[in-house]
């Protein structure tokens, strides 16, 4: 008992004596521990303060997260910048506020909450527990909520709020993001991410609603409220049963000889890519067992990122050999990307990149529309999109095959926003796209979806193998096909260098999360630099796009490679800003 009252003494003691000589950082202190009820993390920021580690509490507590192009993002721990407990129950109080302000029934049509399988032992933090928390502030005010009763594929939460006309949607995940970090993602009642002005009007109401509430910290309500519902079995059907839209050769799929070896990067994505399958008419994927079930800490990768290629494919890549399989399938942990590797005749795979399967995607679903349109089926009605920093071989498609391509700010936020304006307006989307290997098939969901695109390419393989076809050649006749003049102005690299200016029309939206910019060169390269909207990183794109009588390929990529070394050189200096050039 005395060792008990010592430690409660001394802890009473700290609670009572944080003065650091910043009152900004004494009022977040105070807050902090009088609000966190999670012991891990309150004890991290206890500990903090009693080894006089002023910089770092001020770094956790005196500011918050921001919506980028995920929505909110940080790494897993204590303090008001990170995603814990108590940031996530602030988020959803704010959330509550807003949507209680822009929509008066509410309380009849709810809200949806899904999660992945991230977790921190350190922190007591996981996306399970945050989404139950989430539910939690919800139910506590009499809000009906969709609380899906295991992990599911970010896809999921969108295709959710839709379905069941809810009025918006909250998916808890970091996606491909490092094992540290979680998220809050959400989404409105159109289906798409929110953009402009929600963020900034939820980021106010956030701000206005700090302190829990009652009832906030009360996980307890997801077992006990009447008003949770477990939306999993329902939507689940529902989904599988729209993917068959999108299914245009399943007696050919139920006899393909191709095997596909599918790996989840210990995420949520195996059982759903089975069931996809399934959908479809093919056998199951051939499972990389190692990293089929969920694992937070994802141990036989370095990173959780399919799109780092062949060094985090590598056991997916070596069970495809031993069970000759061709195709490799990779879904990112929360399984809305989609990587794509295939067997070579010369024995070596190749890993295409975002634009190359967004070219493969783009001519299957035109081909497909093509195939089976309805007599008085208008191609002027149809539509593609790319964020801007993506290849613009779906424009080359477009002049080509008369359909329309538009582009949109970095972030699928975007594109499912316009999507959604252009099916209001009678229009039809066949497919749109992101570099960094997002793609969407069909609409019935508004965000990029790693689990509908698995089985596309699967079934597309399949078809393309009939005719002898591999992928890789079907992209390079994709290629050539796209060979065009593309109608834009072109600007002279030592001019834009003298005269980077204020007269330059303004093309897309202005976004402070999106600083990027775009330069179109004479010869016929497109490069664009931006800062990452998810990670501390600068990214840099670029394309060239050849004329009609450019046909040496070593030629054009050697002119490629040179333009991108002077355009990283001359603008970003890594030498002197201390950067490292890593090219994926």
């Amino acid at each position: 008992m005395a060792e008990n009252a010592e430690g409660d003494l001394n802890s009473n003691l700290l609670h009572a004596s944080y003065h650091t000589g910043d009152p900004q950082l004494d009022t977040a202190i105070g807050q902090w521990l009088r609000w966190d009820k999670n012991p891990k993390t309150k004890e991290q920021i206890e500990n903090l303060l009693r080894n006089g580690m002023n910089k770092e509490l001020r770094d956790r507590l005196c500011c918050r997260m921001t919506f980028g192009t995920a929505g909110l993002r940080s790494a897993m721990g204590a303090g008001f910048c990170y995603i814990n407990d108590l940031t996530v129950i602030q988020s959803t109080q704010g959330m509550y506020k807003y949507l209680e302000r822009c929509f008066s029934d509410f309380k009849q049509r709810g809200f949806v909450v899904g999660y992945d399988t991230r977790g921190q032992v350190t922190s007591s933090c996981s996306s399970q527990r945050l989404a139950k928390l989430t539910a939690a502030v919800l139910l506590a005010r009499d809000v009906p909520v969709y609380l899906f009763s295991r992990y599911v594929p970010t896809p999921f939460v969108p295709y959710a709020v839709q379905e069941l006309k809810a009025v918006a949607g909250v998916m808890i995940t970091a996606s491909h993001n490092r094992k540290e970090d979680n998220g809050y993602k959400v989404y409105w009642e159109t289906g798409a991410q929110i953009t402009s002005p929600h963020d900034k009007e939820i980021l106010k109401c956030i701000e206005e609603c700090v302190e829990p509430w009652n009832g906030s910290w009360n996980d307890n309500l997801v077992d006990t409220s009447p008003l949770k519902r477990d939306p999993l079995q329902d939507i689940c059907r529902r989904y599988m049963e729209d993917l068959k839209k999108i299914c245009f050769y399943r007696e050919l799929n139920s006899k393909t000889t191709l095997k596909f070896v599918h790996t989840s990067f210990h995420g949520v994505g195996h059982d759903y890519v089975q069931l996809a399958f399934q959908a479809f008419g093919f056998k199951p994927p051939i499972p990389v067992p190692e990293q089929k079930d969920p694992d937070p800490d994802f141990s036989t990768v370095k990173c959780p990122n399919p799109e780092e290629g062949e060094s985090v494919l590598e056991l997916s890549l070596r069970l495809a050999e031993k069970e000759n399989a061709r195709i490799v399938l990779a879904t990112d942990p929360d399984a809305d990307r989609l990587a794509v590797a295939e067997l070579q005749e010369n024995g070596h795979w190749k890993v295409f990149t975002g634009n190359e399967l967004a070219a493969l995607f783009g001519w299957w679903m035109f081909d497909c529309w093509k195939k089976s349109k309805s007599r008085n089926a208008d191609v002027k009605n149809i539509y593609m999109l790319a964020t801007t920093v993506s290849s613009k071989i779906l424009k080359a498609l477009a002049l080509k095959e008369g359909f329309h391509f538009e582009e949109t700010l970095p972030g699928f936020k975007w594109i499912g926003s316009r999507i959604k304006d252009l099916l209001e307006n009678g229009k039809e989307v066949l497919f749109a796209f992101e570099e960094s290997i997002g793609f969407l098939c069909g609409t019935s969901v508004l965000d990029k979806d790693g689990v509908s695109a698995a089985v596309v390419v699967a079934e597309m393989a399949s078809y393309l193998e009939t005719m002898n076809i591999t992928l890789k050649q079907q992209l390079i006749k994709i290629y050539e096909k796209g060979r065009v003049d593309f109608d834009t102005d072109r600007l002279d690299f030592d001019f834009l260098l003298c005269h980077l200016a204020n007269d330059f029309e303004q093309v897309l939206p202005v976004s402070k999360n999106s600083q990027m910019i775009t330069f179109t060169f004479q010869n016929g390269c497109v490069a664009t630099l931006r800062t990452s909207g998810t990670e501390p990183k600068i990214k840099y794109y670029a394309e060239m796009c050849a004329s009609p009588d450019q046909s040496d390929t070593t030629l054009l990529e050697e002119e490629l490679k040179k333009l991108i070394e002077a355009l990283i050189e001359n603008f970003l200096e890594p030498s002197k800003n201390g950067l490292i050039w890593r090219s994926v």
